[in-house]
């Protein structure tokens, strides 16, 4: 039931890399490295805390916001040890809005998203429902509606995820190590991103003509 209490710190001698980076990021992994002691220790069957993968795991890490050190302005976001980047903003923001810590991911395709936490104060009125709807799961679509209404998957998706199954048992024919098999690997990658898009996409909308 112990632990050590080791910092990033002590370990930057034997790692020189560790200091090209940025210190907030390290001390944000060394606090998830004791939420995962934590959990083993309050339940063991949560699991031991593994070590990351080179090849099988998310590539992030998260930064917290100093003095300024991270800011959204003209089209960029400031990050720490890295400074301003170009931005494809989702949404604008108030200007109340307080910025307090940021998580840069890269995804199997190699695109990268900031995702940025705000901290604000704002009095939420409840709202009560004047219409209702109940949905029921069916085997042939993907729901049938109290109305009557029923949804099914579109064609393309399912043409995208034959297109996918075709594409991984060619992966699974590579030979491991092989440049080929990176390329096809990347091309899985790529192909499962779009079909994860398209299944977002229709689960978005046809939630917004429910709730319209």
């Amino acid at each position: 039931g112990k632990k050590l209490s080791n910092t990033p710190a002590q370990y930057k001698e034997e790692f020189p890399w560790l200091k090209e980076v940025d210190s907030l990021a390290l001390a944000n992994a060394q606090l998830h490295l004791q939420a995962a002691y934590r959990n083993f220790f309050r339940s063991p069957k949560s699991g031991f805390p593994k070590f990351k993968s080179k090849h099988r795991h998310q590539d992030s890490y998260t930064t917290n916001n100093q003095r300024g050190s991270i800011r959204i302005e003209h089209g960029r976001i400031k990050l720490p040890r890295i400074g301003f980047v170009k931005l494809k903003q989702h949404r604008p923001i108030p200007e109340n809005f307080c910025i307090k810590s940021a998580t840069v991911s890269k995804t199997p395709t190699g695109k990268y998203f900031v995702s940025v936490l705000f901290e604000y104060e704002e009095v939420i009125q409840p709202v009560k429902a004047k219409n209702v709807v109940g949905l029921d799961f069916s085997m042939k679509e993907l729901f049938v509606s109290s109305d009557g209404v029923t949804a099914a998957y579109p064609h393309y998706h399912r043409q995208s995820m034959e297109q996918l199954s075709k594409e991984q048992r060619r992966l699974s024919k590579c030979r491991i190590g092989s440049n080929n098999r990176n390329k096809q690997r990347i091309k899985v990658a790529r192909l499962y991103e779009k079909v994860s898009h398209q299944r977002k996409d229709f689960l978005h909308k046809l939630s917004r003509q429910i709730t319209n």
